[in-house]
């Protein structure tokens, strides 16, 4: 069986990055767009990376389109977008699929292993998944969960 430390995802910058970097961290996976009214949701979650960062708290940003089409830029687009408007530090992915045969594996797993009110589909952009460092999925949040909504369970997650 396959566990989240086993998969890997490309970075925003092409570089092939193995999930097994993160073990040893609480994981924020996100599927984001540039383009939703979610979008704003950048800045609280660069808040939670940047004040839990220390304590062992990663978040992982993979863009999607899939939602409205709201994501429609390609990686440099999405690296401006992100940096200057809401200061993005924390780890961006390549754009990919969530939902669906060509869904991206970090997401099939993930949906697998915390099927949300669709089963086995994300509802939109800004969905998110909590993984322990152990590399076990934790809690599932939906893209109306905000980072401040979600803040004492991590700090929960991180035993702080």
């Amino acid at each position: 069986m396959t566990t989240f430390h086993q998969l890997t995802a490309t970075s925003l910058s092409g570089q092939l990055i193995p999930m097994a970097d993160y073990a040893g961290k609480l994981v924020l996976v996100v599927n984001t767009a540039s383009h939703c009214g979610f979008t704003p949701q950048y800045a609280g979650l660069e808040s939670l990376y940047k004040k839990y960062a220390a304590q062992g708290l990663v978040v992982l940003g993979f863009p999607c389109n899939q939602f409205g089409k709201q994501e429609p830029g390609g990686a440099d687009e999405i690296a401006q977008t992100c940096l200057i408007n809401y200061g993005v530090s924390f780890p961006m992915f390549g754009k990919v699929k969530v939902n669906g045969s060509l869904a991206h594996p970090v997401f099939r797993y993930l949906k697998d292993e915390l099927p949300g009110v669709l089963g086995g589909r994300i509802k939109w952009n800004f969905t998110k998944f909590l993984i322990g460092r152990d590399g076990k999925p934790l809690k599932r949040f939906a893209p109306i969960s905000t980072p401040k909504k979600m803040e004492s369970v991590i700090i929960a997650a991180l035993e702080i």
